[in-house]
């Protein structure tokens, strides 16, 4: 791995050694956080080159930029410890030892270094950090200084600093221009999104509050310093963007510890549920705190509950084991159960890639995993959908049609957040323009929501919303002609093509979400009929409207089993250019075809990412193995993967038209993206639906499960460096445990109800409340 060394624990990542070239590598790779906020791994006392960030779920703003970002929100742990005058950091004292760990049981990112000072006496600086999943305004600091072979003095420093910026853009360079590590953010322009409104002390509690410019956030953030030695002297600080603590010791023994704890809280205006001046809220949360040590606990605890639920077990396969759990972890601090009006950028809560925006990754990506171990978190992400419906209905009128659509780029208010050209002009993004599919997509999670975990409910109510006003959006977008209609110029998933006519997967896409708003319709008049009458009034829908769905479905030119064969990408798709793919980089990553880019594959049938391959993953029971089987081998020899949702789709579907070669390449290519850094952007942000992928291909790939036709398909085909595979998946309402094997499996059932069957290698078993089932594979067996 690239940098980075797994112990022989599957649960921690570490870093072994000061290197600036990897560390804004590492700063992506060791962000804390709890779904509310996410703070990149940054050292503490910064470094030249280091890129800092903390970032607070729903808090953007358009201020000074030309579309919205994910704010880079007020840094909490800026800290500045000196032994006898010396500032402590990797630019100005050399370092012996360095170690950093990311326990990822706990959440807690350990630091162990050690500098030596000007006179040659060494020095230990120790810190641990922590976002709280028990309070989520809640994150802590603890620092650790001691003077290994001398006597001296400390001070320590710490504070809240709120004058941050965000990346902006680079400059047009020179092709092949490249900066040095310490330099390249410097380039950069940045964009200002915060003001300072206030500061001061209550007691020693400080606060510090701030104001988006643009969309008028209020944030607070407040500090307590706790000592374990009195200090000699204790300093308050404050100014207009900062206030902070300084503490003085003057006579530290050598080999004496002095230890410092750092207690945030924070709070915004868009909290939901919360009443109250955010600093008022933002210092009650700090005086709450008993203290670090109690509030640590109380996080560790609730993280034992999450891996309880959310655990992915590879036994035999330590690399693996860790990726898993790191892909994992990452998703789990990356969601909010508590809050139904945020969801998951492209890049987390870990860097400023993609500005923070939503796009499908979250519905196709990552909702699966949470879908089927954090169900609560799973809705508060449908929520989210719900939340921005007016701005998808403004999104759509905007383009001339009615209804609701979702943008390619989603921020806080659901408006079309994606850029219209590329950072130098030269190139026009279509995708805002074509990239419809998503508004299917959401609709598709929206059902398997309801189908997973029954709630009847939802799907009802908002879901029964969000489903029709995108339904009308489709009737209208769509083309008569003659006795079908089409969808024109749209782009599929594979976006080097644009202006394509019939794109397959969302042609089918659509029929499909048509069908379900009707079959949804007709179950509300027939089993609630009372909510019928209420829809009726909120959003005006009619039995007329919804025969007109019905119609659209029947006609609209979509690919259909059985004996489909090899499915036409769009009209046209097999008349392009066939251009191989020959040559492949370091980490078995495919490379463009000498002359040709993102912008230069209109003409080819080269593909970004799985496409018509994408359907067949998404719709398995709608095609046939035969199909399925005919699309990937014609499609995947194609593909450039050139996204990181590319590999994890290719794996599943390999696996199940039966190709575990490359599948085992593909789970490499997506559990090890940002472990590896493999695309060498890591530095910008954690590839997140990869992380969503790289859990589905260990659960719905090499574990073969599949939750559709209401019951649970496992067909285990493990790898065979592994030797077992443990998960637990929620399944209306009870979890069931799975215990896979190469030719043997163990299911349990935990929670109150009838029977639960479900199909093991083709064969039913009968699950019972907290009873073990053994299943062995025969040779005939078949998922």
């Amino acid at each position: 791995m690239t940098g980075v060394l797994a112990d022989r624990s599957t649960w921690t990542v570490s870093e072994n050694e000061w290197d600036p070239r990897q560390a804004n590598y590492f700063e992506t790779v060791f962000t804390v956080g709890n779904g509310r906020l996410g703070t990149r791994g940054s050292m503490e006392e910064r470094h030249i080159g280091a890129l800092p960030g903390t970032f607070l779920a729903g808090v953007y703003d358009a201020y000074d930029a030309p579309v919205t970002d994910l704010v880079n929100a007020p840094d909490w742990l800026t800290t500045e410890v000196s032994v006898g005058g010396h500032r402590l950091d990797h630019d100005s004292l050399r370092t012996v030892e360095h170690h950093r760990s990311l326990d990822l049981r706990t959440g807690v990112l350990h630091r162990d270094t050690v500098f030596v000072l000007p006179t040659g006496h060494r020095v230990r600086l120790q810190t641990l950090r922590f976002a709280s999943m028990t309070d989520r305004d809640l994150c802590g600091l603890r620092i650790v200084v001691t003077l290994l072979d001398h006597d001296g003095s400390v001070t320590i420093g710490t504070g809240v600093d709120a004058h941050c910026r965000n990346l902006e853009g680079l400059p047009v360079y020179p092709d092949g221009t490249v900066f040095d590590h310490r330099r390249k953010w410097d380039k950069w322009a940045r964009s200002t999104h915060l003001r300072a409104t206030d500061h001061g002390f209550v007691g020693d509690i400080g606060y510090i509050e701030c104001h988006t410019i643009d969309s008028a956030v209020d944030i607070a953030y407040a500090q307590r310093i706790d000592e374990d030695t009195p200090p000699s002297r204790r300093r308050l600080h404050q100014h207009h963007e900062y206030i902070g603590c300084e503490v003085d010791f003057d006579h530290v023994p050598a080999e004496c510890s002095i230890t410092v704890d750092k207690i945030i809280g924070v709070a915004t205006s868009r909290d939901p549920h919360a009443d109250g001046r955010p600093r008022n809220r933002a210092v009650t949360t700090v005086e709450r705190v008993e203290s670090f040590t109690a509030a640590l606990t109380a996080s560790e605890a609730a993280w034992s509950e999450l891996w309880e639920a959310s655990d992915c077990e590879v036994v035999g396969d330590d690399r693996a084991a860790l990726a898993l759990r790191f892909a994992i972890y990452h998703l789990l601090i990356a969601a909010n159960p508590d809050d139904a009006t945020v969801n998951i950028g492209a890049k987390s809560l870990s860097g400023e890639g993609y500005r923070g925006h939503v796009f499908w990754d979250t519905e196709i990506m990552m909702l699966p995993f949470f879908l089927l171990t954090q169900p609560r978190t799973a809705r508060a992400l449908l929520g989210y959908r719900f939340h921005t419906l007016p701005g998808a209905r403004a999104v759509s009128a905007e383009n001339g049609t009615t209804g609701a659509r979702y943008p390619w780029e989603s921020a806080d208010t659901g408006l079309e957040e994606c850029p219209q050209f590329t950072p130098d002009g030269k190139n026009r993004f279509y995708t805002r323009d074509e990239e419809l599919h998503v508004t299917a997509d959401v609709a598709y999670a929206i059902v398997r929501y309801a189908e997973v975990t029954g709630e009847t409910g939802y799907l009802y109510g908002e879901g029964a919303q969000v489903l029709f006003e995108t339904a009308r959006f489709w009737v209208d977008r769509c083309t008569p002609g003659g006795d079908h209609v089409s969808l024109l110029t749209v782009m599929g998933p594979d976006e080097f093509h644009s202006h394509v006519d019939n794109n397959a997967f969302t042609n089918r896409m659509v029929r499909w979400h048509l069908e379900q708003a009707v079959k949804t319709y007709k179950e509300i008049v027939t089993l609630d009929p009372a909510r019928q009458v209420e829809l009726a009034d909120t959003i005006g829908v009619t039995a007329d409207e919804v025969r007109r769905w019905e119609r659209t479905a029947q006609v609209l030119v979509a690919p259909v089993d059985p004996d489909a064969g090899v499915i036409e990408q769009f009209d046209g798709y097999f008349d392009l250019q066939v251009v191989p793919i020959t040559e492949f980089d370091h980490n078995d990553m495919p490379r463009y075809p000498v002359g040709r880019d993102h912008f230069t594959c209109e003409d080819t049938s080269l593909l970004k990412q799985p496409d018509v391959v994408m359907l067949m993953f998404m719709m398995p029971d709608l095609y046939s193995l035969p199909t399925r089987r005919a699309n990937y081998e014609f499609y995947e020899p194609r593909t450039v993967h050139k996204s990181s949702l590319s590999p994890s789709i290719h794996a599943i579907v390999g696996l199940q038209v039966g190709d575990p070669e490359k599948a085992e390449r593909y789970f490499a290519r997506s559990a090890y993206v940002d472990l590896d850094n493999n695309q060498g952007n890591t530095e910008e942000g954690m590839h997140i639906a990869s992380a969503g992928g790289t859990w589905q291909i260990a659960t719905h790939g090499f574990g073969g499960l599949l939750a559709t036709g209401g019951q649970l398909r496992f067909a285990p085909a493990l790898p065979s460096s592994w030797d077992r595979l443990r998960f637990t998946v929620q399944w209306r309402g009870r979890r069931v445990h799975a215990d896979l094997g190469h030719t043997d499996a163990e299911f349990r059932l935990v929670g109150v109800g009838p029977p639960e069957i479900i199909r093991v290698w083709g064969q039913p078993v009968t699950l019972t409340d907290g009873d073990t089932v053994g299943v062995t594979a025969t040779p005939s067996a078949s998922g």
